[in-house]
């Protein structure tokens, strides 16, 4: 039997139950539909806002990332995420400003709120409790609370779909409802195949993580759609499995990063992952081949991830899906509890004392 199917072995090391957590990200997607249409909103719909910021750090900003990324064709004004304590200049009185902690402590996030309010933007803070709901009640600023007591990165589910669903009540993008409730179900049936019951014979999340075990992934994908989606496959795999992993994208990083293929001194410890999509633009497939060729070359493997699901938010979630899990077996394997980060609370003390 292997390790990837010794139930004890996982459990004992699983003390916060990340995998149920995992699981429950599409129910978390379903139940984010209600939450944020029960959410009092201004009366901005006809607003004419100039520009978005959403302001946040880690698992608070992942979300909406995804909506970037997601949204990069359809969003007829800019958005930008600032994981920073300070916001951009052209913050001003038409911007809408969503900010986004999830403990509602973040230093750096809550920094960038008193900005907002100072350049008197529109600003909806989003947030499970903490100082930010204090000071947006406090501010009579709008609050979507999202349930609480999660790790900021296992609650994309709820981060995701209200952001999606503002997007759609604020008139900025079309209607999210069914997609989102389409994705739901989508990503439930994957589910189970995913979960520490399906064995690793007929489990993709598990094979891949033994692939990568012991190696340094370097994922690539295109910049279009996948980007976030890279991303946060290497956040998962440096939070979940406390593995070190890289990230870059197409065209861009064939203009630098890819001379650095040519060092023959290389040794065969990275694994390469080419995230792909169906909708990746023509050039960039063409890319994929030829980079494909000059990696392995090297003896370093490249591993190839199509999407699946029928819409393009169904695809970049089956991604994000599959990355997940791939980084929570990764933990097993290397013998760690995937749910504390005990390096950035460390982090955190010590800056409290500065």
């Amino acid at each position: 039997m292997h390790t990837l199917d010794q139930f004890t072995r996982i459990e004992k090391l699983d003390q916060k139950d990340m995998h149920g957590l995992l699981a429950s990200f599409p129910l978390q997607l379903e139940k984010s539909i209600a939450l944020t249409h029960s959410f009092p909103l201004p009366a901005w719909k006809n607003f004419k806002f100039e520009n978005i910021i959403l302001a946040g750090m880690g698992g608070s900003a992942i979300g909406g990332d995804l909506v970037r990324s997601y949204l990069t064709y359809e969003l007829k004004i800019p958005f930008q995420i600032c994981r920073h304590y300070l916001l951009p200049n052209f913050v001003n009185q038409n911007s809408l400003v969503l900010v986004s902690s999830y403990s509602g402590n973040t230093e750096e996030t809550l920094s960038a709120y008193v900005i907002a309010k100072k350049r008197k933007a529109k600003i909806i803070a989003i947030t499970s409790g903490g100082k930010l709901y204090q000071l947006a009640k406090q501010d009579k600023n709008p609050v979507l609370l999202v349930p609480g007591r999660l790790p900021p990165r296992a609650a994309l589910g709820y981060s995701l779909g209200a952001l999606l669903i503002l997007f759609s009540r604020l008139g900025l993008a079309k209607n999210q409802t069914g997609l989102i409730k389409e994705t739901s179900s989508f990503l439930a049936k994957q589910t189970k195949k995913y979960e520490k019951g399906t064995a690793t014979s007929k489990n993709p999340a598990k094979a891949l993580a033994i692939k990568i075990n012991q190696k340094i992934p370097i994922i690539y994908s295109d910049y279009d759609y996948l980007d976030t989606v890279a991303i946060r496959w290497k956040q998962q795999i440096c939070e979940n499995a406390k593995n070190l992993a890289f990230v870059n994208f197409f065209p861009e990083f064939n203009h630098n990063e890819l001379v650095g293929w040519q060092n023959d001194n290389l040794k065969p410890d990275f694994t390469v992952l080419f995230l792909k999509d169906k909708d990746d633009h023509k050039r960039i497939k063409a890319r994929m081949d030829i980079v494909k060729e000059i990696i392995e070359s090297q003896k370093i493997e490249v591993i190839e991830i199509e999407s699946r699901g029928k819409s393009l938010l169904s695809r970049m979630l089956y991604l994000i899906q599959l990355g997940d899990w791939t980084s929570y077996y990764l933990a097993i394997l290397n013998g760690v509890d995937p749910t504390p980060i005990k390096v950035i609370d460390y982090l955190k003390s010590q800056l409290e004392k500065i």
